[in-house]
C-alpha cells in the first residue's frame, strides 16, 4: 500500500468527519487507543469520543498544510503527521495545529487510530 495515498485518504476522511459528524469518529478508535489532547491523556474509544464531542464548538473547518507518513515497525502500522490551520465559526484568526496519528492494522485489513496527539501551535 502506498503510504502517501493511505495518509491522504485517512487525513481527508478524519478531518471531513471531524468537521461534519464528530460523533462518527468513535469508529476510528478502539479500547486500547490513546489520545493526548493539549497534554490531557484519554484512553479508550468511548472516552476519546466523549472528549472530542465535548469541545466548546460545534463546527470548525480544518485546512491541511502538510501530511507526512512513515511505516511504523514490523506490525504494518503507519505514523501520520499533519499540520494545518483550524477555523472556528465567528473567529477571524486561524489557529495553527499539529496532529500525529499512529495507525495500527486490524485483522480485517483496515486500520484504526492507536495513538493520536493533538496540539495547537501558538505563535
Amino acid at each position: 500500500m502506498d503510504p502517501d495515498q493511505l495518509s491522504k485518504h485517512f487525513v481527508e476522511h478524519y478531518y471531513t468527519t471531524f468537521d461534519t459528524n464528530r460523533l462518527a469518529l468513535i469508529n476510528l478508535y478502539q479500547e486500547g487507543s490513546m489520545l493526548t489532547f493539549e497534554g490531557e491523556k484519554i484512553q479508550g474509544a468511548q472516552s476519546i469520543s466523549n472528549k472530542l464531542n465535548s469541545l466548546p464548538f460545534q463546527q470548525c473547518k480544518h485546512n491541511i498544510s502538510t501530511v507526512d507518513c512513515q511505516p511504523s515497525g514490523l506490525s504494518g502500522g503507519w505514523v501520520v503527521f499533519v499540520s494545518g490551520n483550524l477555523q472556528l465559526p465567528g473567529e477571524e484568526h486561524l489557529l495553527k495545529f499539529s496532529q500525529m496519528f499512529h495507525l495500527a492494522p486490524t485483522p480485517q485489513g483496515s486500520f484504526y487510530v492507536f495513538n493520536d496527539i493533538f496540539r495547537l501551535n501558538y505563535a
